[in-house]
């Protein structure tokens, strides 16, 4: 819900302070109406459902993957899509995928967002209601700001959602932040906001690559985003996630892997996450899975700490890169 426009109608009905962190309670528990809400005046709950949406985003359409992820498409109320995802593990995570902006004005090659038009920055109140929206339905312990838009573009209302996420029932040590190496605003997390994770996307460690695939390559250079990153492990004694899309015959070779390992120095400052390409309309092919494990074992093989995503929902356009306002 509008957090500014609660705390005006509030005032103008001449409630105490506190009945705005009642509603808020209420609502951060999975509350789906003001009317389950009975510690307050049953006058007061009416007013509230004419005056106040329950909600900043209207859901659209919904899909649920066969691994049982769910993306949902929502609509601002000014018409802007929106996009979340709610992934579901075996181990009893269960992770969002929450978005900053309507598209993403950086244009990564690879990303499906990023062929989108760029509409505009989310509210902290938008990004929350991704996920209320969720919430309302089952208990969620993890988030990842990697849906749409660059959330250091935004990052006010990133910080401002995450100082609250803690009540929906997801730690600040459960919430991760990906960059494509927005420098300004990987050193503003070194010193405000809360403790949260931060993962770089990188998808290549020579910069005519990067640069091609991510244009953004050219204004924030990788060696400079790098020493930004080694700052924010520093002040935050975290360390750095690195994201790398695995491109078959583009960025999966055994020097490419030397080259990353190379970039990635102190090696304990990073842990890679290789992500298996998830089809888009661009025109790439994912490396198979023994050119993946060859680049994780040479990056191994030079001290770099390396994992392979578990890829959740592409049969539903729902994993990572594929976001783009649909739901299938």
């Amino acid at each position: 819900m509008d957090l500014t426009l609660l705390d005006r109608a509030l005032a103008e009905a001449g409630e105490p302070r506190f009945r705005s962190r009642q509603v808020w309670e209420w609502t951060a528990r999975g509350a789906s109406s003001y009317g389950e809400m009975t510690n307050l005046p049953a006058t007061l709950r009416s007013r509230l459902e004419e005056s106040v949406a329950f909600s900043t985003l209207r859901l659209e359409r919904e899909a649920r993957a066969g691994d049982g992820t769910e993306k949902a498409l929502f609509e601002t109320t000014d018409g802007r899509p929106v996009e979340a995802v709610l992934m579901r593990y075996r181990d009893g995570r269960r992770s969002l995928c929450l978005s900053s902006q309507s598209g993403c004005p950086l244009t990564c090659t690879f990303c499906a967002t990023g062929q989108m038009k760029f509409g505009r920055n989310l509210s902290a109140s938008e990004i929350l209601d991704q996920a209320l929206h969720f919430r309302r339905r089952e208990a969620v312990n993890h988030a990842v700001f990697m849906g749409m838009g660059e959330p250091l573009l935004n990052l006010d209302a990133v910080l401002a959602a995450c100082e609250r996420l803690p009540e929906l029932g997801i730690a600040t040590s459960h919430t991760a932040i990906s960059t494509v190496g927005w420098i300004p605003g990987i050193e503003r997390l070194a010193e405000d906001g809360p403790r949260v994770r931060l993962a770089l996307s990188l998808h290549a460690a020579e910069e005519s690559l990067r640069s091609e695939l991510m244009p953004v390559n050219d204004r924030y250079p990788l060696p400079e985003v790098l020493q930004a990153c080694r700052d924010w492990s520093a002040a935050r004694r975290l360390p750095v996630f690195v994201e790398y899309l695995m491109l078959d015959g583009v960025n999966d070779r055994y020097e490419q892997a030397v080259a990353l390992a190379e970039a990635l120095t102190p090696a304990e400052t990073f842990k890679v996450n290789l992500i298996p390409y998830n089809p888009t309309d661009a025109d790439f092919a994912g490396s198979s899975r023994a050119a993946i494990a060859a680049f994780r074992a040479a990056l191994e093989e030079h001290g770099v700490r390396a994992t392979v995503r578990l890829t959740r929902g592409r049969d539903i356009d729902a994993a990572s890169g594929q976001l783009a306002a649909t739901t299938g």
